[in-house]
């Protein structure tokens, strides 16, 4: 081990396990569930398309996630505290999830043991793909030499303007979850209304309703350029992800389709990459999230 200090996340970062292992990224993963008593590490004993797979299969079944335990995280830890190196993990919105808790709780134990080691749990404030964004400026500022104190002086910085934009197939599964106001739930479910929500901070927010996948991604995008107008830095500043759940065509296009519309409104940026949305948000979301993560890069370039 050479590197400065070593990033871990948990598993809501929803990086592929390729990205994973080539950036040197430790993740905590969730536990997924479709019956109360079975629980499945999520993407070691249950993979993510077959989490999809089971929810498209399983109409009216809602899974449930939970956080990984302490002892996960001392496991996770314990390697780097014997070996000196310093560790940053990110931990999903602790509005969402007591998984932060667990991290610190570990982090206790570990120095008892450990008294030098160094390990700083941050909030992320947000979640899944746009999580897995922030983990990867994580590693631009590891990998570009930054100190450890002045990388996680940085990540704190730019966490704030970390934004999710996306819609769902139907409300059911937010419904069902209790991440939307039940008057919301009972006109979406009476009219066919599908939702557009922005988080930031941590929490969900409503962003307007509409009929219809076509109309509903497209205030989606116009959420993203509004986002892009108001901002004082240029897109190339920022880390723009897609983020799908079960459908990758849907995902690609749509992502093909954000390119050809920066472009037109003069926006240059080379690639947007797409991610799959991991069960921790999917068993919330439903098996057809679709949307956006935009947070201002660690280093501009």
């Amino acid at each position: 081990m050479s590197e400065t200090f070593h990033i871990i996340s948990d598993g809501s970062c929803d990086l592929p396990l390729e990205l994973v292992k080539e950036k040197n990224i430790t993740v905590v993963p969730f536990y997924v569930s479709f019956d109360d008593e079975h629980y499945f590490k999520e993407n070691v004993e249950i993979g993510i398309r077959d989490f999809y797979q089971m929810m498209v299969d399983k109409k009216g079944v809602y899974p449930k996630s939970s956080m990984p335990s302490i002892q996960d995280y001392e496991e996770a830890f314990h390697p780097f505290a014997e070996a000196g190196i310093p560790v940053i993990c990110i931990c999903i919105t602790t509005k969402f999830s007591g998984s932060m808790q667990s991290a610190l709780n570990a982090r206790e134990l570990i120095l008892e043991k450990y008294p030098q080691a160094q390990i700083t749990v941050i909030d992320a404030t947000i979640n899944t793909v746009l999580q897995g964004q922030y983990v990867l400026e994580a590693v631009e500022l590891r990998d570009h030499g930054v100190s450890y104190q002045d990388a996680i002086t940085r990540l704190e910085t730019i966490k704030s303007t970390g934004r999710i934009f996306f819609t769902v197939g139907n409300m059911e599964y937010l419904k069902h979850g209790g991440r939307i106001g039940k008057v919301a739930a009972l006109a979406g479910g009476a009219l066919d209304i599908r939702p557009i929500i922005t988080l930031k901070q941590g929490e969900i927010f409503p962003s307007g309703i509409d009929r219809g996948r076509k109309r509903t991604l497209k205030k989606v995008m116009n959420l993203l350029l509004d986002y892009l107008q108001k901002g004082s830095l240029g897109i190339d500043c920022y880390s723009i992800a897609v983020g799908y759940g079960y459908d990758v065509e849907e995902g690609a296009a749509f992502r093909d389709q954000a390119l050809a519309t920066l472009r037109d409104k003069g926006y240059v940026t080379d690639q947007i990459p797409i991610y799959q949305i991991g069960a921790t948000i999917g068993v919330h979301t439903g098996p057809y999230p679709l949307g956006f993560g935009i947070i201002e890069k660690g280093i501009h370039s």
